[in-house]
């Protein structure tokens, strides 16, 4: 690393002098404009995307021209605190200097009827309704956490530990689906211990590969990587006796390092993690895990992340290709399939087919709409169909617009 580069911006500049490009060579080979590289050198904030189209053209991993900003740099406010209070109760209650826990959710040890809420909670995080699963999901934690102290040191203690990792499982996935990594990360790692105490080296696998998700959404690329290889190698199966659930659970685990190492600007990487998940989905077959709440997997999740990893490294054609294989095929889980048409999207804007980039949007934006107005990509994906339309704005644009506030 340049030495006595403290910033990203300083970063930034130290590599493009030490890879002996003027700040015009390097927006041209990472296919950004002067006018961004310049921002970004004088300190502007970007976006993870942009840096690894930079780290490409350097030749340096992604993680390596950012680290964490030093705190307080904008101004904050707690417009967002309301929004989430139900979920902090839940994940940090306050607790006396004795341990004491002052909850005051009503506690329900029906542990039956628990589980059938936290599937049906499941099945509304699928179908995108994501404000039935802001209303009940928090409630249901507390629950969960006043049915596992309840039943300590009795037979269904195991049950009810299971029961909150699954709740918690739950609970980081749909956090880190809207972005807010600090609740997901203590939401995750209580679900980890929870899965362990009750001898569940499964579940445990399924909140890593969730905690690795929020690690790549906050940038934090090494890290991810490391875990997945690290946990995959602990819980990896006897392909030839492995259940669908263990062979879910650790084809997902490479399949999350695969992203990460695309995103790292490690493509040999990002294959060799494939060939892993590829393993997994070729021992399963036609069969595909549904259990744990790292998400279902298959072989065509394996196929859907080789797209994604195309997308991340600018190969908008081995996108598309991959999507005619991917045509008549329907993926594991609904987000994967949204991701996939994301994909898709960014690829025909690339090639510059403007008109099939904004069918896949519309057709998102009319049956995902709670999923796509969290998806960065989006947005930034319409503001290139605006900027190459050659037509008035039509009576749709005018709709994406609205929706993605442009």
């Amino acid at each position: 690393m340049p030495q006595n580069a403290d910033t990203p911006a300083d970063r930034l500049r130290e590599w493009r002098r030490r890879r002996g490009f003027t700040q015009e060579q390097l927006a041209e080979q990472a296919g950004l404009s002067l006018a961004v590289v310049k921002k970004l050198e004088r300190g502007g904030a970007g976006r993870l995307e942009t840096y690894h189209a930079l780290a490409r053209a350097l030749r340096v991993r992604t993680s390596q021209l950012f680290d964490a900003q030093p705190p307080h740099t904008k101004r904050h406010d707690d417009s967002g605190n309301l929004a989430l209070m139900g979920f902090r109760r839940a994940l940090v209650p306050p607790v006396t200097a004795g341990g004491r826990r002052l909850d005051t959710v009503e506690p329900d040890l029906d542990l039956a009827q628990m589980a059938r809420t936290a599937a049906s909670l499941n099945g509304a995080y699928h179908r995108d309704d994501y404000a039935t699963v802001a209303e009940l999901l928090p409630h249901l934690a507390s629950s969960a956490q006043l049915a596992v102290d309840h039943y300590a040191g009795e037979a269904e203690h195991s049950r009810a530990l299971r029961l909150r990792s699954d709740v918690l499982q739950q609970a980081g996935r749909y956090l880190t689906q809207v972005r807010v990594y600090d609740l997901a990360h203590l939401a995750l790692r209580d679900a980890r211990r929870d899965s362990m105490s009750a001898g569940d080296v499964l579940g445990a696998g399924s909140a890593v590969s969730l905690q690795a998700w929020t690690l790549i959404r906050e940038g934090r690329l090494d890290e991810a990587e490391r875990l997945t290889v690290a946990s995959a190698e602990e819980i990896e199966p006897r392909i030839s006796q492995a259940t669908t659930e263990a062979l879910g659970v650790w084809g997902k685990l490479w399949l999350k390092g695969s992203a990460a190492a695309a995103r790292n600007n490690r493509p040999e990487v990002a294959r060799e993690m494939l060939r892993m998940a590829r393993t997994a989905g070729a021992a399963m077959g036609n069969r595909s895990s549904k259990h744990y709440k790292c998400g279902s997997f298959a072989a065509s999740s394996v196929v859907i992340q080789a797209a994604e990893n195309y997308a991340v490294t600018n190969q908008p054609r081995r996108v598309l290709g991959l999507a005619e294989r991917m045509r008549n095929v329907q993926a594991a889980t609904t987000n994967t399939g949204h991701r996939h048409h994301l994909d898709i999207a960014w690829a025909h804007l690339q090639l510059r087919e403007t008109a099939e980039a904004e069918a896949v949007l519309a057709g998102l934006h009319s049956g995902a709409r709670d999923w796509l107005r969290h998806q960065q990509m989006a947005r930034d994906t319409f503001h290139g169909i605006l900027r190459g339309s050659r037509q008035r704005v039509s009576k749709r644009q005018r709709e994406l617009a609205k929706f993605f506030d442009v």
